[in-house]
């Protein structure tokens, strides 16, 4: 098991950034490749962005390319969604997962955390 929790949202004006943080407890970190999704309202759960294991692998949804950067620091068991030049458009419920390096399945989620951005 891998307990997941996502904090850093908030409410920020157009332009702004925030950072969103997943705090890892359980089985190590560091065996998971993790990525973060997010849902807006009345939308489907969409991919963000994901890492792999070791963190030198990243890659991202085109709508949040060269604006958003995932990154990870296992020492802290913790990863990371650095957010910039938001978009009313990204208002949704933030979610962290992480997979085994096997399977393109995510096991284990977080509660979400909430980003609204005004216009």
């Amino acid at each position: 098991q891998v307990q997941l929790v996502e904090s850093g949202g908030g409410l920020v004006q157009a332009g702004g950034s925030l950072r969103l943080s997943c705090a890892a407890s359980g089985r190590t970190f560091s065996r998971y490749a993790m990525g973060w999704f997010r849902q807006a309202p009345g939308k489907e759960r969409e991919f963000v962005a994901g890492i792999s294991r070791s963190g030198d692998s990243t890659y991202y949804a085109d709508s949040v390319k060269g604006r958003f950067t995932i990154s990870r620091d296992n020492a802290k068991n913790t990863g990371y969604l650095q957010m910039t030049s938001l978009k009313p458009e990204d208002t949704a419920v933030y979610y962290c997962a992480v997979r085994p390096t096997d399977s393109y399945e995510y096991d284990y989620w977080g509660q979400g955390t909430q980003v609204t951005v005004s216009s």
